[in-house]
């Protein structure tokens, strides 16, 4: 379980909002079931909104969190750094693996394209995989070659292939966020 919450920050405030996520973050990782978390920061110098990701590793953990004092004391102090509400999304899924657009009004895309794109990422991995390991680990057991082989997939497709690939196939996941950064091009 996750989930991502933006926040659009204060352009003059940034650097105090970056130390209260540092802070919050430290909160949340002291609750029961804690998986991690991470700030995105805004790609685009003209954006201002940040999406931090707090993973749990079931829903009443998360629930947990979020329905504690702690949390309710950062949020308060968080409110004058920034502008608006925050938004809150709970990402359970492939969605995870999918790096979301600035605007966070544009809905998840469809499963049959994250399966489609996640696909195309894992094939040429594995393929790489059994290209390169693919004799050494025929000595192995198969249990212990699937430990590797998803050892190696699932922090590559994480951290290094899905935020990549979701670039790469932004138009097709995102088509009305496509059309609606064009269209800001064209009047600038």
């Amino acid at each position: 379980m996750a989930v991502s919450v933006t926040r659009r920050v204060k352009p003059e405030r940034v650097e105090e909002f970056e130390e209260w996520a540092t802070g919050i973050i430290a909160a949340t990782s002291r609750f029961p079931g804690h998986l991690g978390a991470e700030v995105l920061k805004p790609g685009d110098p003209s954006d201002t909104a940040y999406h931090i990701i707090f993973k749990f590793d079931r829903m009443s953990n998360l629930e947990r969190w979020e329905d504690s004092e702690e949390r309710r004391d950062w949020c308060s102090r968080v409110e004058p750094l920034q502008e608006g509400p925050a938004e809150r999304h709970v990402v359970t899924g492939l969605e995870r693996w999918f790096v979301l657009p600035s605007n966070r009004e544009a809905p998840l895309p469809p499963r049959y394209k994250m399966v489609v794109v996640t696909w195309l990422a894992i094939y040429p991995l594995i393929t790489a995989i059994f290209f390169f390991l693919g004799d050494a680990m025929l000595r192995l057991p198969l249990g212990f070659r699937t430990l590797v082989v998803t050892a190696l997939i699932v922090p590559a497709m994480f951290y290094l292939v899905m935020p990549v690939m979701s670039r790469l196939f932004s138009r097709w996941l995102y088509p009305k966020e496509s059309r609606e950064a064009r269209g800001r091009d064209a009047d600038q």
